[in-house]
Formats: C-alpha cells, sequence, structure tokens
C-alpha cells in the first residue's frame, strides 16, 4: 500500500492535515487506532482562541503576549506570533467549512474569556467545541473522498536506503495481520501522553503517547517532556473535565468552608498549585455554577451539567461539583521546525504529540483546537510539497519493535495491575508538585517494570482482535515516555510553569 502522504492519527490535527494534503494535490492515507469522530479533539469543550476582525476588546497583540506569559519563558515567539497572526484565518476556514459557533444576538460568532485571557477570545460553540470541529472536519474528508482506516496499531517506522522516513509498519486488529504502509511523507498526528497517568488524567484510554515512543525509537528529537498540564477541574471521582468554560463563564472556586481562595481565571498551573495545597490542608474543593442559572447552564454549558450528573451523581444547576486537577495536556513532544518536519527526513508531526514550541511551560487554554488548525494545516501542506519533490529510495529499514518477540514472554506478572501502579505514581511523584528524592524514586520503579516486562505476557493468544495485545503494546509505550518524561523532569532542577519543584523536608 503506497501513497503520497501518511497521516498516523485522525483527530483534529490529522484530519486539518489531511484536507490540506489532499489540496494540495497528494494522495493521502489516513490511519488511526480509534475511531475518528472519537479522538481526545471531541474533548477540547472550551473553545478556540483567535482575535476577530474589527475587535475593538482585543487585539492580536495581546493573544500573543497572552500566550507567551503563560508559557513561562519557554515558548518561541516568532512561532507564537505566527500561530496567534494566523488565528483569524483559521476561524474563518472553520466556519467556512460549517463549523456550528454559538452566536452572538447580532449573529458574530461567540466569545468567551479563559484563564489567562485579558480579554474574551475563545471561539465556542456550547461546550461542545472540540466535538463539532472534529465531526465538520471528518465531514469534509468524506467529502473529499479522504478515507480513514480505523484500528490500525503503529509499531514502528520505516525508513529507506538514505534514512529517510518513507512509511510504517502497522498491526492491523481486525485480522491481526502485520501490515507495511509506504509513502513518500508521513505526518504523526498520534495526540499527546497524559493517559500515563492512567485513571487520573481527563484523555481517552488512547492517549498513550505512541506517536512520540515510536518517533524517539526511530531516531526522532523530543523537546519539553517534563511540562505536563494539569486541569484544576476535573470531576474527584472520574477526572471526568469540566471545561474551562464554566470559570470562563463566571463559575466560582470553593473550599470545604464555603470560601473563594483564589482567581478561577489565572493560568492552569498556577490555580492548579492553588487547588492542590487546599487539598494538602485538608479541604474538599467544588466548582460552583448555581450561580449562573439553570437556564444559562442548558443553553452554554449543557455537557457539564451531563458529565456531572452522569459521573458524579450531582446536578451542577443546583449542588456544588467535587473536583481535583488531573493531567490533562502534555506540552512536550516530537521537534518541529516551522514546516512542522522533525529532525528526520520525510517526517511530519502535528497536534499535541509535536512540539512547535507555541505552549512552552504552560499551555493558554484555548490554544490547543487553534494549534490543530494553523499547524495541522502547516503540516499538510508541506508533507504534501515534500512528496511531490521525493521518493524513496529500496531497499527499506525497519525499526525494531517488540511485537514479534512477546508472543515468547512468560505470564508470570499482570501488567495491568503495573499499569495502575504506574498512573498513580506518576500522580503522586510527577504531578503538580515534584521532589527530586521522589522523581529517582519513580525512576527507579520504571527501570524495574522494564526489566519485568518479559515475565508480562499476553493472557489472550488470539490471532483476531486480540485488545490483550494492544494494550501491552500501549503499556510498553507508556512505559518509554514515562522514562523520558522522568528523566526530563530530574534534569530541570528549577520551578518552570507546569513542572513545580518543591524543597526536599528536613
Amino acid at each position: 500500500m503506497k501513497s503520497d502522504v501518511l497521516i498516523i492519527g485522525a483527530g483534529g490535527a490529522g484530519l486539518v492535515a489531511a484536507l490540506h494534503a489532499k489540496e494540495a494535490g497528494a494522495d493521502v492515507t489516513v490511519l488511526t487506532k480509534e475511531y475518528p469522530t472519537r479522538s481526545q479533539t471531541c474533548m477540547a469543550q472550551g473553545g478556540m482562541n483567535a482575535v476577530l476582525p474589527n475587535s475593538e476588546r482585543d487585539s492580536i497583540e495581546a493573544h500573543i503576549a497572552n500566550t507567551l506569559k503563560s508559557a513561562q519563558g519557554e515558548a518561541d515567539e516568532e512561532a507564537v506570533r505566527f500561530m496567534c497572526s494566523q488565528a483569524p484565518n483559521a476561524l474563518a476556514w472553520l466556519d467556512s467549512i460549517g463549523v456550528c459557533f454559538s452566536r452572538t444576538q447580532e449573529g458574530a460568532i461567540a466569545q468567551r474569556t479563559l484563564g489567562g485571557a485579558s480579554a474574551p477570545r475563545a471561539c465556542y460553540a456550547q461546550d461542545y467545541t472540540g466535538l463539532k470541529i472534529l465531526h465538520t472536519l471528518y465531514d469534509q474528508c468524506v467529502k473529499m473522498g479522504i478515507e480513514s482506516e480505523s484500528e490500525k496499531i503503529f509499531l514502528s517506522l520505516l525508513k529507506d536506503a538514505d534514512g529517510a522516513v518513507c512509511g510504517a509498519e502497522i498491526l492491523d486488529l481486525k485480522s491481526g495481520n502485520i501490515e507495511h504502509y509506504l509513502a513518500k511523507a508521513v505526518i504523526i498526528a498520534t495526540g499527546g501522553y497524559s493517559r500515563i497517568y492512567g485513571a487520573n488524567s481527563t484523555n481517552s484510554t488512547a492517549s498513550t503517547g505512541d506517536g512520540i515512543a515510536i518517533a524517539r525509537r526511530a531516531g526522532a528529537k523530543l523537546i519539553d517532556m517534563e511540562f505536563v498540564q494539569f486541569h484544576p477541574t476535573g470531576l474527584k471521582n472520574s477526572a471526568i473535565l469540566i471545561s474551562e468554560s464554566a470559570r470562563g463563564e463566571g463559575g466560582y472556586l470553593l473550599n470545604s468552608r464555603g470560601e473563594r481562595f483564589t482567581d478561577e481565571l489565572q493560568p492552569r498551573d498556577a490555580l492548579s498549585r492553588a487547588i492542590h495545597k487546599e487539598i494538602q490542608k485538608g479541604e474538599e474543593i467544588f466548582l460552583d455554577i448555581r450561580h449562573l442559572g439553570e437556564a444559562f447552564i442548558d443553553k452554554e454549558l449543557p455537557q457539564e451539567r451531563k458529565l456531572a450528573k452522569l459521573y458524579e451523581n450531582v446536578d451542577p444547576a443546583h449542588e456544588l461539583m467535587p473536583i481535583r486537577p488531573v493531567a490533562h495536556y502534555t506540552m512536550g513532544g516530537i521537534a518541529v521546525d516551522h514546516t512542522s518536519q522533525t529532525t528526520l527526513e520525510g517526517l511530519f508531526a502535528c497536534g499535541e504529540c509535536a512540539n512547535h514550541r507555541v505552549h512552552g511551560a504552560n499551555r493558554l487554554g484555548g490554544n490547543s483546537l487553534l494549534e490543530i488548525v494553523v499547524f495541522g494545516k502547516e503540516a499538510g501542506i508541506n508533507a504534501a510539497k515534500y512528496a511531490k519533490e521525493h521518493d524513496f529510495t529500496l531497499p527499506l529499514q525497519q525499526e525494531k519493535h517488540l511485537v514479534k518477540e512477546i508472543d515468547s514472554f512468560t505470564n508470570e506478572i499482570d501488567f495491568y495491575k503495573k499499569h495502575q501502579e504506574l498512573g498513580d505514581l506518576l500522580y503522586q511523584k510527577l504531578g503538580i508538585m515534584r521532589k527530586r528524592s521522589e522523581l529517582e524514586e519513580l525512576q527507579a520503579f520504571v527501570e524495574d517494570v522494564f526489566q519485568e516486562l518479559p515475565r508480562m505476557g499476553l493472557s489472550d493468544t488470539s490471532q483476531v482482535y486480540n485488545t490483550n495485545k494492544k494494550e501491552f503494546l500501549e503499556f510498553i509505550n507508556m512505559l518509554e515516555v514515562s522514562r523520558i518524561v522522568i528523566d526530563a523532569a530530574l534534569k530541570r532542577e528549577q520551578s518552570c510553569g507546569a513542572h513545580y519543584m518543591i524543597e526536599e523536608e528536613e
């Protein structure tokens, strides 16, 4: 199977890249381990930042300044300036393809204020913004004849005789067969890695860092892996995300005594630490939107009400929502240049798995959807251009992976228990506040688990639809990513944004 551009991942970034690569004349193949409309993009609820034309309350310079401030000096100003200046065009493009944004009484796209923003800038569709963008992108792909193949497990990258990336090795979950997809250019759009934190993450179980781990094995450079953003308002028991839109619309944070103890619209890293400190004092923390009124909640925040009812058994129109900070977004990822190409020839990346250096140490709320549209476009156009100018040379080289070895592993240790233990330990020791001694303990634990891998064989040896094998491969990727994140955290000794070091107790 051969195409001009192979895209691995069918979330928002992957679909944007597919549409623009197709428009640029490329033959496009899209592979995804999930179904496109179930990708993590659908959980980006609050909105997408963009300064609307002729805005009297906002400016592109203010958007740039807010982004750089939130990034704590770790973003590239040129990349940030490009993203923010392209935001109005990105929004207009989404509007033109049919994304059903909420509207003001005058018919303009509605905007709300998210944390760290100096003005109402997040363009939204109730609290389903990411989902409605994702579904519209998928509809456009279908309209343009771009088909996505689902239940394809990314195993490794293929390189040609000159060392350029020219495809991928894939495990087809439906048949159990290993397949090779060849392409003149490859785009990784596989999402972030916050699911390494297990049940302490807002992300779906698919956010296991596969693309990042595989790119690293192939020799791609990773940067800023220690920066993991904890969202301040995950539901306490389920970690289900309650969107920043709830605070953007005027929600309060209260402790057990009913006191507002912090500024609800400060950047996420600072707010998560403020909540964490209250919890360490023994306080329970609640999000209160009761004062917004039931009619307003049902109009502007319907999903938040449904989620709280379903997962916490509370009705936020009348009750407080118990919350805690949980892992939500990963700023680190595959290093890319201004064309979205990685350090490997022929390999591009976009979305949360890529690091365009626009988020730095702490992503500004509302910039994740913006990034996938702006840089998904750049990745698609530049990969298509690369494919027109290059072709791969035989013979092919294959990166090593464990899929052919795991059948020989013994089944003495249940890796699912190790996965749960890993997630809880990461949350405790590589979470909102970090200590060197605890990071070193965590590092030792991960190395011990690596040594035990040959004793964590599969309980299911079937060929067809072997989800046990899929989940074991994901676990290996999560272990590798965890090792990288811990190492990066140990190397950065000073606190910065989402990486917050505290002194050892005497």
